[in-house]
């Protein structure tokens, strides 16, 4: 990551009311116990990053704030109302949009049948109705522009763009369909340095509009680049949430691996630690 990109931090300052809040939130799957009573918050224009290894609970917490799957225990608040998804759909509805490591585009569409993928605008009624390509088209390259990526044309192929690029303009649709709060799973993961350079650019433009940035992550220093707060997370539960200031990368660091360490020795002792 270049040394040299300085990002802007949003401030939500305390008295920002949260979008969305979970409040001690258990999910069980049988007698496994993914998450044990994690409480976490996003406010608008923030980037909260969550952070945790493989096993931490990540991916469970993704699909509970994104309604694939409900809490066994706890609750859920939306703008301070408690709310209940019964499909990932509801989530999409009020305003809570999942960016995730597949991504989910068709590589040999366009990047504005991609961009649009179902929601395209349309011209004319009835058996004259069809898809507004111009329209669609000038969107597609206006709010990749916004996002800092000048396209060749509106109607190149997905599969050409890197992998930085492909997930702007996953970031981009999610914020043009109205996303409140953006819930990026492992977003940089597999970038090179110049990519993921460029998609934590795209997480503080996006953060600049007001939109709330869930940064899912294992990686402190890409977290350290853009973060706001930081709560880490380990074998289901959170150890706790630090702002921007209050704690540095190598603390971070330690709070992660200090847990992995207890669980393995909790392993090999057989649980008596």
């Amino acid at each position: 990551m270049s040394g040299d990109t300085t990002f802007h931090h949003g401030d939500p300052g305390t008295d920002a009311a949260p979008i969305v809040a979970m409040r001690d939130i258990e999910k069980h799957f049988g007698n496994i116990i993914a998450l044990a009573g994690v409480s976490f918050d996003i406010r608008p224009g923030e980037c909260h990053c969550l952070l945790g290894d493989n096993g931490a609970g990540k991916s469970t917490f993704i699909k509970t704030m994104s309604g694939v799957h409900k809490p066994t225990k706890g609750e859920i608040l939306l703008e301070g109302r408690p709310l209940s998804f019964s499909s990932p759909r509801d989530a999409m509805e009020a305003g809570i949009a999942t960016v995730y490591q597949d991504l989910a585009m068709i590589p040999l569409m366009s990047v504005t049948r991609n961009f649009f993928m179902g929601r395209e605008p349309t011209r004319g009624k009835w058996l004259f109705k069809r898809m507004d390509i111009e329209r669609a088209n000038a969107v597609t390259m206006d709010e990749m522009r916004r996002m800092g990526i000048n396209l060749r044309g509106p109607d190149q192929a997905v599969g050409t763009l890197s992998g930085g690029e492909r997930q702007t303009v996953a970031i981009a649709r999610a914020v043009y369909f109205g996303a409140k709060v953006l819930i990026l799973d492992e977003p940089t993961s597999a970038l090179g340095v110049r990519q993921t350079s460029n998609v934590l650019a795209t997480i503080d433009r996006v953060r600049k509009q007001g939109v709330g940035v869930v940064f899912i992550t294992h990686n402190v220093r890409h977290a350290m680049a853009v973060g706001d707060r930081f709560t880490v997370l380990n074998r289901g539960k959170t150890l706790g949430t630090a702002r921007r200031g209050a704690i540095t990368g190598n603390e971070l660091q330690d709070l992660m691996a200090g847990g992995q360490e207890m669980a393995s020795l909790e392993g090999s002792l057989g649980g008596t630690v």
